[in-house]
This record gives C-alpha cells, structure tokens and sequence, in this order.
C-alpha cells in the first residue's frame, strides 16, 4: 500500500473566522456568511519554476504565470502564521474579451492543480479558452503548497507500509493493517505539522475566495471535478453572493459525505459495482471481436475473482496475479472508457490462465496502464500520463471532512457486510478511510457540516455520467437537490468526469460559463466515443 494519496489537480482554502472573513462559528461547525473585512493583496505574477514548466506542454511554457498567495493557516485568527497557496495562471487567448478567471480544482482529496490550466484544452472549448484566464493551484498542504507529510525518510515509510495491506482478507491480514495504519496516523502526529488541524474543505475554500480576490474578481467562477464538486457546493454555501459560475463534475453527495462518513464509503463502494456490471453488459454486447472478454462477461468476472480469491493465477510468462491486483487495477481503469478494451483482454487472459483448455482469443496481454487515482480510492480526475504521487493531503483532508468511528473494533465486520453486498469493491473501500480515519490524530475540527441550499445569484451547473465509478450517478441527483440554485445536466457515459469528451455538454456549459445562460435541468447529452469502439 502506498504511504498515502496526492495527486494531479487541486482545492484550496481555508476558514478566515469571524472578523477576518466575516464568519461565525456556530456549535453544529455551520458558518454563517458575512461580508468580508480583510484587504487582500494582490497576486505577484511571475515565472514559474523550471521543475514546473518540465511537467507542462512545451507550448505552454512561454505563456504561464506563477503565484504564491499566502493564507491563514487558521482562518479564525487571521493574524497568526500563513501558508503559502502556489497559482499558475494561463491567460485568456483575447484579453480584449476577458471574463475573469476561472479556477480549476481536479479533485482528490489532495489533488496538486497547478498545472490544469496548462491543460485547459482538454476540458474546455476555445471560447472559453479565448475569455478565461484559467488558474490552477495546489491546496494547502498539496504538492508545491507546503506538502503535509506523515514521514521524514522513505525508510520510515517504507516500515509502516510494511504489512499494510489495501486488500486486508484473512485474520493476520487484518490485525497486521490496523496496526500498520495506527503506526502510520502516529506518525502523521508527529511530523505533519500546523496544518495538521487545519485540513478541511471549508479552510481550502476559504483560501479559494482570498485567491479570487487576489486576482481582481468580484465573483468565482470555477469548475470542480470529483471531490472539487465538494469544495464547490461549500464556496456557494459560504459565499453565495460571490459565486458568479460554478461546474460540478463528477459530484459527491455533500450532506452524506460530511455527515456520515461510513455511509458515504459504502455507498461509493456500490458505485464501482454498478459501473463495473455497466461495463461487462457492454462487453458481452459489443462482441469477442471487440471486447476480449465477452461471451458471459459477469459470470467469467466473478469466477476469476473468487478463483483469486483462493490463490493468485500464473501467467504463461510467468507473472504471478493476485486478487488484489485485480480489484486495484479494475477500479483504477473504470475511471477511464478509454483503458476498457486493454482491461478487459487482461482480463481475458487471466481467465485462460485459469481455464488452460479453454479456447482463448488471447493467453497473454500486457497489465493495462493505471490511471492517476490511486488505485481507484481518489476522487480524483488524472491527466494522462500523470502518476498519483505521494503527499500525506488525501487522509489530512478525508480524516477531517468525514466522521467514522473512532475505533477499529468493529472494522472486519463492517468489510465482511460491505464485501457481501459489493464482492469487488467493498472490502477494497472499507481499507481505505474508514480504517485509516479511525486513529486520525485530529479531533472535532472546524469544518462546514452545512447548510447546503444557500441560493446562489445563478445557478449551480451539475455535471453526471450514469456509470460513473466513484462518484455514481446518484450523488449527482443529491448534489442538484441539496444546492439551493442548481441545475443537473447528465450525459450517457462511462467513466469518471466528463467535461472535455462529450462536445453537447461541452457546449452547455460554455455558454453558461460566457453568458450565464443555463442548460435546461435534466438534458441527457452523449459522449464523444464509447468504449470498445
């Protein structure tokens, strides 16, 4: 298992209390929006790090911008000590034509955004391209934005993952995890840091408006993917007023995931099984020719899996497969459409592994690639070729945000329920936060628990697919509802987030984001390419 989640995209902010941002606190963590006080400084624009510029295309790289925004640390006290927000900004194609800024947050928890903006044109039209300066940055604690870190060698690291499994099955399996994991939130304990206590997505939208004010607009306007719909709806809740556009793209369910952090999980677990069932309904229709596995795509799925679930399989060259190497790599690939034809034929080849007399169409094939999303556990949107790297933010955020038992007593009867009604996926979700969040150092912190249906001066875009595996389409529906202004467009696709691949929803939501004029609630729009095409 890895030491812990970070990634390839952002979300920002933190909590300035009740003089400096004009919020009070209440008993149940709800704040109520104020006007805001404080004068923010501008943002310094000015080149960006050559290690930066490495990672983004190299047509790019003469044309964005760099910024550090420093922030409260504690937004109740906002004259304590700061941290430091890093921005990159690609200016809008015709200044002469400028909207404003347009932020981008790719979700995670943890994600590191900073260099989304350079990759506007995956996800956006050239009109939008044309009116937007886009800005993307890392959260606190994320990537080049003082990284919270549990460990100070790899070594020590190294030792606590050691018998950590992500697919915990028998006893010693079990009782080796949860003191692995209790090791390793001793660490985070220690060695994180101030910013240990101050992780949650009400702080990081309270960064997100001193970053709006500090490049001079009046009103947010933002796209969020994944966990980025999360710090969305919580910027519209605290500051309405000062929401002019926001997208929400592969939505959570707000009010479930900040209030029940268990059910959240086990819900999302069935996500991955509705999409996955999706996936192998389509298998079996497209046919062997396209789809390696066909031919009683379910059956063969679950075979294979309760075959390795007894013993890994041996590949004909001789690589050795486990169970969890497929549940891992299945909830990786179910992310992207795109990687279902290679999935599907290493999948194909393992089960003739099983099956040594069986006719098979391959015997062989390559492991697809993983998408950047941790193994499937990071409510994340990866860009291509981009790995999950490896900060401590995706628990500091997680741990804080959701409430889980605060023990570990019950922890193998909850993955056996979870397992039960979700084979693949749910013991794979139950190793994940509600293992980990158990032992989290940080205790009752400040967070916004809500309310959600503050109404915004337009409304809220939400953005679903129907087979969405991490965030299924039913959060969604959930999101439309509990915003006070929101209007759901879905589209009919795999995959998790969609902006950039389906050109009608595309064209929606460049007009909502030039003119403000909203798609009609409920249009159904299709994805630019379906997969085994």
């Amino acid at each position: 298992m890895t030491s812990t989640p970070a990634f390839t995209r952002a979300a920002r902010v933190a909590l300035a209390g009740a003089l400096a941002l004009g919020t009070v606190i209440s008993g149940s963590g709800a704040a109520q929006a104020q006007p805001q006080s404080t004068t923010v400084r501008p943002a310094a624009w000015g080149p960006c790090a050559a290690d930066v510029l490495a990672e983004i295309p190299a047509a790019q790289r003469d044309k964005v911008s760099c910024a550090v925004q420093e922030v409260p640390v504690d937004h109740s006290r906002p004259r304590g000590g700061t941290t430091g927000i890093i921005m990159m900004k690609r200016p809008a194609g015709d200044p002469a034509k400028k909207i404003g800024s347009l932020f981008i947050n790719p979700g995670g928890p943890g994600g590191a955004g900073l260099i989304y903006s350079a990759y506007g044109s995956s996800f956006f039209t050239p009109e939008v391209l044309e009116k937007f300066d886009l800005i993307g940055f890392d959260p606190r604690g994320v990537g080049r934005s003082a990284p919270l870190r549990c460990f100070r060698t790899q070594e020590e690291a190294d030792a606590v993952n050691d018998g950590w499994y992500s697919l915990p099955i028998t006893e010693d399996e079990i009782a080796s995890s949860i003191r692995q994991s209790k090791a390793y939130t001793d660490y985070c304990g220690i060695n994180a840091g101030p910013l240990l206590n101050f992780m949650s997505t009400e702080a990081v939208a309270r960064d997100l408006d001193i970053m709006r004010e500090a490049v001079g607009d009046k009103q947010l306007n933002y796209v969020g993917f994944s966990y980025g719909t999360l710090l969305g709806a919580t910027y519209a809740n605290i500051f309405p007023q000062r929401s002019r556009a926001l997208v929400l793209d592969g939505n959570v369910d707000p009010f479930l995931r900040l209030t029940n952090g268990t059910e959240y999980d086990r819900e999302r677990a069935r996500g991955f099984e509705i999409s996955l069932d999706a996936m192998l309904k389509r298998c079996d229709a497209v046919g062997v020719a396209k789809c390696a596995f066909a031919g009683g795509a379910r059956k063969k799925f679950d075979d294979l899996r309760e075959s390795l679930r007894k013993a890994p399989t041996t590949l004909p060259d001789g690589t050795k497969v486990t169970l969890t190497d497929v549940v891992s790599r299945t909830s990786s690939n179910l992310y992207s459409p795109s990687t279902f034809k290679a999935l599907t034929a290493w999948l194909q080849s393992i089960h003739a592994a099983q099956h040594p007399g069986a006719l098979s169409v391959q015997s062989v094939v390559d492991a697809p690639k993983p998408v950047g999303n941790n193994g499937g556990k990071a409510d994340v949107r990866a860009l291509p070729d981009t790995p999950y790297t490896a900060d401590d933010s995706y628990y500091a955020v997680n741990c804080t945000d959701k409430p889980f038992p605060r023990t570990t007593r019950d922890w193998a009867g909850t993955a056996a329920r979870w397992e039960k009604e979700s084979p693949t996926f749910g013991r794979y979700q139950a190793a994940s936060d509600l293992l980990t969040c158990a032992t989290w150092p940080t205790r009752h912190p400040d967070r916004w628990i809500g309310p959600w249906n503050r109404r915004t001066p337009n409304p809220v875009v939400v953005v679903g697919n129907y087979y969405d595996p991490a965030t299924q389409y039913a959060f969604a529906q959930r999101m439309a509802k509990e915003l006070g202004n929101a209007r759901l467009i879905s589209v009919d696709a795999f995959g998790h987030c969609i902006l950039g691949d389906s050109a009608g929803a595309d064209a929606a939501v460049t007009r909502y984001l030039v003119d403000l004029t909203a798609p009609v609630h409920g249009a159904v729009f299709q994805p630019n390419a379906q997969p085994f095409a």
